[in-house]
């Protein structure tokens, strides 16, 4: 008989399952429906409940009901703008002073990166989830050079607005090219010790998602994920 998972794995699950969309925006959770799927009592379910609406996760109203909160488009481009700035400055220094064998091993993640974008024309063989690994172990990787290992885990920490909308441009593997083009170009920009042109380009990649969906955030399906603006 299997055991069931404590109140930090419920989290866990839920929190992964609402960034990666699996639940969506505007969804109802139900406490009945979430003691039978975990086989636990309603005491853990209702603390893992009120954690992710501290989080901003869920909205619960009393009595009523708990909903999976929709995405703050504002909250999330100013994200990415804080984002622009600390990733910059973090590159910029990497440039600066990145010894050979982390040029090298920067190189591996970029190659690793190409590797699984081949697949992506074929989206039955193609693994998002990889994709998006591999993109992060590049990033991280100058910010634990730099000694910039707090930032790094400040910026990553999931956040119902950013990381929902990072998840939104990863439907159908269509911002594969753009995400690849970008870390080529970075990778030319060490291999070149340049450091011309780092902000336009974190400009680029960062904001890349918003660009790539562009008028698909106001139309059908994601419409219906965002918070709606104030007198729309």
């Amino acid at each position: 008989m299997s055991v069931p998972p404590n109140t930090k794995e419920i989290y866990q699950i839920l929190e992964s399952e609402i960034v990666s969309l699996k639940i969506a925006p505007g969804e109802v959770l139900t406490e009945n429906s979430l003691c039978e799927r975990f086989q636990v009592s309603r005491t853990p379910i209702r603390s893992v409940l009120q954690r992710l609406q501290e989080n901003k996760f869920v909205e619960i109203i009393p009595h009523k009901s708990t909903t999976v909160t929709r995405i703050n488009l504002d909250i999330a481009t100013q994200l990415i703008y804080e984002r622009v700035a600390i990733e910059s400055m973090v590159f910029r220094d990497f440039v600066r002073t990145a010894s050979p064998t982390a040029v090298e091993q920067v190189r591996d993640l970029l190659h690793r990166m190409e590797t699984l974008a081949e697949a992506s024309h074929h989206l039955e063989e193609f693994d998002s989830y990889a994709f998006l690994a591999a993109d992060h172990d590049m990033h991280e990787f100058w910010f634990l050079f730099c000694g910039k290992d707090m930032l790094w885990k400040r910026i990553i920490r999931p956040h119902p607005d950013y990381s929902r909308l990072m998840r939104m441009d990863v439907t159908g593997a269509k911002n594969v090219p753009d995400v690849l083009h970008d870390h080529q170009l970075m990778m030319q920009m060490i291999d070149d010790h340049s450091e011309a042109g780092i902000e336009e380009l974190m400009v680029r990649h960062m904001y890349g998602n918003v660009r790539r969906l562009g008028s698909k955030l106001f139309s059908g399906e994601y419409k219906k994920y965002l918070q709606p603006v104030p007198n729309e």
